[in-house]
């Protein structure tokens, strides 16, 4: 079990999403990051789908009122457990009645803490997921708050042998991390100039040239009223060669809806089961996490690829993260 002293900015639980559901307009919800909850729950022995906490910017303060293992991963938003700084993307013992809490942000938006066993929640049309707007999922529909108090589930056999050696490990200590099998190569949304791979949306041939070519050479800021529906961008603003009355349809995590006043939204993991604004563009599943970790007033730029090698890129992550996962299989036998 355990217990949160303080709440943060915003702490959420989420997996993967709610699905199956969106064509009676229930929202799919889940990780802003998914690649960082799918890390974070393989190096403590989880399945992928497992609820995580997803901890936006500024972090809370836990007390672990048992042993546990855990990973953090996703954003740097500078861990600490009883004052001493822990390293991301490694699986973690924290002893009983140890402090977690986060300090200033370093790089990245939002972190993802999983625990062996995973959180103890009830789940909402087969996801454990909070969506915010309908008190739905994760711990009561709402963000985590002081005072809340959550149970872990039953250890896995691969969780409980990386428990057990870092337990033997860390002797006296209030934590021990396995710094000798770390996944750092999955930093990389965290890291560089925020440029997102985009594929032409279904309207792109309806916008104007220079609004074509606009939205691929220059630079748009994400705006303060962005959340976990829709990043806003401020930029030039793209327009249409005429003005079209569409039928609403599907969009995904990642769209890219242009409004009649011209500013973009890349819709996200809260958003809307359908929409009615043309769609300039998609970004590839690939540079979600990207996305995730940008914070607003920071900008963002686009590159073009074809729908071809956007899904390269996505097999080429996921071949990635399954030798992660064999490697932890191996690690912990």
């Amino acid at each position: 079990m355990l217990k949160v002293l303080k709440s943060g900015l915003l702490t959420t639980i989420q997996d993967l999403g709610r699905y199956g559901y969106q064509k009676y307009g229930v929202i799919t919800s889940g990780a802003m990051d998914p690649e960082a909850h799918r890390i974070a729950n393989l190096l403590v022995g989880n399945d992928q789908r497992t609820p995580t906490m997803e901890i936006t910017l500024k972090g809370p303060v836990l007390e672990f009122q048992e042993d546990a293992l855990i990973a953090i991963c996703g954003g740097n938003l500078s861990p600490m457990i009883d004052g001493e700084t822990v390293g991301l993307w490694r699986p973690i013992y924290i002893k009983k009645g140890s402090e977690l809490r986060f300090g200033n942000p370093k790089k990245g938006f939002r972190a993802y803490l999983a625990i062996a066993g995973g959180l103890d929640v009830a789940s909402v049309m087969g996801s454990a997921s909070t969506y915010l707007r309908a008190e739905i999922g994760g711990y009561q529909g709402r963000d985590l708050d002081k005072g809340d108090t959550i149970n872990f589930g039953e250890l896995s056999n691969a969780s409980r042998k990386a428990f057990d050696q870092l337990k033997d490990m860390a002797g006296s200590q209030p934590y021990q991390a396995m710094d000798w099998f770390v996944a750092t190569e999955f930093s990389a949304p965290i890291q560089g100039e925020p440029k997102l791979k985009v594929m032409e949306g279904r309207e792109f041939h309806l916008f104007t040239d220079d609004s074509q070519s606009s939205f691929f050479e220059e630079r748009f800021q994400i705006d303060s009223q962005s959340d976990r529906m829709g990043y806003r961008l401020q930029g030039s603003k793209l327009e249409l060669k005429k003005q079209k009355d569409m039928i609403s349809e599907a969009v995904t995590f990642g769209t890219i809806q242009v409004p009649p006043e011209g500013n973009p939204i890349i819709l996200l993991a809260d958003r809307q089961t359908t929409g009615g604004y043309p769609k300039i563009g998609q970004v590839a599943t690939v540079d979600l996490p990207r996305i995730a970790q940008l914070k607003p007033g920071e900008q963002v730029s686009f590159e073009q690829i074809s729908h071809k090698q956007a899904q390269h890129l996505l097999l080429e992550r996921e071949t990635q993260i399954q030798q992660l996962a064999q490697g932890i299989r191996f690690k912990y036998r």
